[in-house]
């Protein structure tokens, strides 16, 4: 029985003519299979279609061509009465293929074609697993380097408010030192001028009630050297204490800070409801005294 060519066969089995000679010329004519591998591996490249073009010298179907060869000497020998083997080979080699035989052929390498196909399921179905393997890979580690990312940025969030707090913390102890220390400069400033003052408090009351200077000028107003302060924070609710009458105003603020429920960063302004008065920044380095908050007053908390 003789076979069919390679080109012949992909044309039996249904294939576009360009595609098969494409097929044949890029396997160089190796067999059916080859072709068909090549067939499948290419269905969709966007050139497949395009006429083909046989470099020059190049013949498809390198079995038919060698069929053709054949048959040239045997033509001659023919003519001449050659050998007779060989024109018996040869007529065997042309003898068509029946309609039965091509069926069973075509048969045959349909179902070479379906497990090929098959095959090349099975392999992308194998590769597509891997690819899906490796884009989960990637998405696990792409998600790990943004949970990195993120726990670093809630690190250097959470640094930055350690050292903001300990910032105000610190400031906060500066300005009680300041006030300790304003508080002591006070009290040796004006405890060594108290007792010679107290003295003279006393001088005046010795002198009989019949001397003639009991009549003088009527005594000094009583010096308070403290003051209470009672503040209406925010809420309404009220907190009360006592300074020294030469505290700065600026030391009412702080305890209001730290003792109110004002909240954290909260900036705020203390006035005077009766009569009204807003006192500024310059006010709050003057003493309680000065600002006439002795020896008591009320103050009002108000946001800014």
């Amino acid at each position: 029985m003789a076979e069919l060519t390679t080109l012949e066969s992909l044309l039996e089995m249904g294939f576009d003519r360009n595609r098969a000679e494409k097929a044949v010329a890029n396997t160089g004519n190796q067999g059916i299979e080859q072709a068909m591998d090549w067939l499948m591996e290419h269905e969709n490249d966007p050139d497949i279609d395009e006429p083909y073009v046989p470099p020059v010298g190049n013949v498809l179907g390198g079995e038919a061509d060698s069929q053709s060869n054949a048959e040239q000497p045997t033509l001659a020998d023919t003519a001449e009465g050659g050998d007779i083997g060989y024109n018996e080979t040869d007529e065997s080699s042309k003898h068509p293929m029946t309609e039965e035989e091509k069926r069973e052929q075509v048969k045959r390498l349909e179902e070479l074609m379906r497990v090929k196909q098959a095959e090349r399921r099975e392999r992308e179905r194998a590769e597509e697993v891997e690819r899906e393997k490796v884009r989960r890979r990637q998405g696990q580690e792409l998600q790990q380097i943004r949970q990195k990312l993120q726990d670093d940025d809630m690190k250097k969030l959470a640094d930055q408010r350690r050292k903001e707090k300990m910032e105000d913390k610190m400031a906060r102890q500066r300005v009680k030192e300041k006030i300790a220390r304003d508080r002591e400069e006070r009290a040796q400033k004006f405890g060594g001028g108290g007792p010679p003052s107290t003295a003279a408090s006393f001088q005046p009351a010795q002198p009989s009630p019949s001397s003639p200077t009991s009549q003088g000028p009527p005594p000094t107003k009583k010096e308070y050297d403290e003051s209470r302060i009672q503040v209406r924070l925010l809420d309404g609710s009220t907190i009360t204490t006592v300074f020294k009458a030469q505290e700065p105003l600026a030391a009412v603020r702080v305890y209001v800070q730290m003792n109110g429920n004002t909240p954290e960063g909260q900036d705020f302004m203390l006035l005077s409801p009766y009569p009204r008065h807003v006192y500024t920044e310059l006010d709050m380095e003057k003493p309680l005294k000065e600002l006439g908050l002795v020896p008591s007053a009320v103050l009002v908390v108000a946001k800014k």
